[in-house]
């Protein structure tokens, strides 16, 4: 067998997993797993890798994400009746926009899914991410029957990764009713609906695509009133019967309204109903979980399950503010999603989660402390790292064993003017301007995938993205 010969890069300035580096020589294999790392050392002569002269920092996770909703972001912003309410007076809220939502997706085909993706992972990759969470539940056509091939629109979202170059963990969701109860479906979730035997087959195909397009998956029951006990235990084994170690990603106590109907259905909050009728651990990542008591945030931080905090869009429909302070306070781990994606931008979804907590408590550098400690730094490394546990994949850090995924920051722009290296996260996070030109390029897997702010394949993605964008707005 002929072997490979590694990949070089060579880093001027880079942040490592034990701090910021300079003149570090990387290598890598053929899959972009990093096999070596020699920092303060000279460039080797007659050099023929990658040299990279900004500074380089960790690829960003965004581990949630509902592709075919970026499609309608701007679109669900009218008041009342207009946005999906029953009448112009109607308090516009989550439930409203959701019927809205359910109105614009009725007509995306398995094409229009592909473009969209596409387009959305481009962005992400632009903005920093390398690897995301798509927690995908569009399965089925406008009439919620089974495409020929009932993978169908789960092989869209891996060719959308093959198409951008991110990274993706495929989580398809299991849905079966509209509420607690076991209430049946409404019309508008037709294509997401699946029994346990659908789903089972549906998982046995995307572990054979996961491995087809050497990305991977995991799942995701939507919700505890989207599926009951038996659903739930019926995915998990069904899961680990292929792996140990895929990720389990499910909704929870967005809204006060689905706290309450969880009450009032189980006698228990949704985070306390989990915690005593499966065994959530470190695989586990609880989306949203916005409204916690103590005991939920103690129970979620003890058993190392990741919280995913979608800040712009859980700004957007009203949730309300994660307890980020208090969860910090237990040894909680954290990532970020920008799940709706009305904001498609990792520096946007950290700094207002910062400023959540500044405005909560009246003061400022609230999720740090310490003397000189770094809110950037802390932010960036920390929503890396549990972005990476939530997905199980070897991301999040720049480390032998992990992917060559991350993002070159282009020292030349005015947000870096004046700024020593261990400023240069504060300064990327809280100093964003308007020519967003602080990052130079994007690396996934050793190769360049974003280059001057623009994507390697930008132009094709954007034609296909517009032609479908078209037919669906006629």
């Amino acid at each position: 067998m002929t072997s490979i010969h590694p990949q070089q890069i060579f880093a001027k300035s880079i942040l490592l997993a034990d701090g910021w580096q300079e003149n570090v020589l990387l290598e890598h294999d053929s899959n972009g797993v990093i096999t070596k790392i020699k920092p303060q050392t000279e460039k080797p002569a007659n050099f023929s890798g990658k040299v990279i002269d900004g500074a380089v920092i960790p690829g960003m996770v965004n581990n949630h994400s509902h592709a075919f909703q970026w499609a309608m972001a701007g679109l669900g912003e009218v008041s009342g009746g207009a946005s999906g309410g029953s009448n112009k007076d109607a308090k516009d809220s989550f439930w409203t926009w959701r019927k809205a939502m359910y109105g614009f997706v009725e007509n995306i085909e398995p094409e229009d899914l592909n473009h969209i993706a596409s387009a959305l992972y481009m962005q992400m990759l632009k903005a920093g991410y390398t690897s995301v969470g798509e927690f995908h539940y569009l399965h089925h056509d406008k009439n919620g029957s089974f495409y020929e091939n009932p993978a169908e629109m789960s092989l869209q979202i891996f060719e959308a990764g093959k198409n951008s170059g991110i990274d993706v963990t495929l989580l398809p969701v299991f849905y079966r009713y509209s509420g607690f109860g076991s209430q049946a479906p409404n019309d508008g979730q037709k294509r997401f609906i699946h029994s346990q035997e659908a789903y089972g087959r549906l998982l046995e195909q995307v572990h054979s695509l996961s491995s087809e397009y050497n990305q991977s998956y995991g799942i995701a029951p939507h919700s505890l009133r989207a599926v009951d006990k038996s659903d739930l235990k019926f995915a998990v084994e069904a899961l680990r019967s292929h792996s140990d170690s895929a990720p389990i990603h499910i909704h929870i106590a967005e809204q006060t309204k689905e706290v309450d109907d969880c009450v009032a259905h189980y006698g228990q909050r949704p985070v306390e109903w989990l915690y005593e009728n499966l065994s959530p651990d470190d695989k586990w990542c609880l989306i949203h979980a916005t409204h916690l008591t103590d005991n939920e945030v103690k129970s979620i931080a003890d058993s190392k399950a990741v919280v995913s905090i979608c800040t712009t869009t859980e700004a957007n429909l009203g949730d309300g503010f994660f307890p980020m302070k208090e969860f910090k306070a237990k040894g909680g781990r954290w990532s970020v999603g920008s799940d709706s994606h009305i904001s498609v931008n990792a520096i946007e979804e950290l700094r207002w989660l910062e400023y959540q907590q500044r405005l909560r408590e009246h003061s400022r550098t609230v999720l740090v402390d310490g003397a000189n400690s770094s809110t950037g730094h802390w932010l960036w490394t920390q929503a890396a790292q549990g972005g990476a546990q939530s997905l199980q994949q070897p991301v999040g850090q720049i480390a032998v064993g992990y992917k060559a995924n991350f993002v070159e920051l282009n020292l030349e722009s005015l947000v870096f003017t004046g700024k020593s290296q261990e400023q240069l996260l504060d300064a990327f996070i809280f100093n964003h301007q308007a020519d967003n030109d602080a990052i130079d390029a994007v690396w996934v897997r050793g190769q360049k995938v974003v280059e001057q702010g623009k994507h390697v394949s930008q132009s094709v993605i954007v034609d296909g993205f517009k032609s479908s964008l078209k037919r669906l707005q006629a």
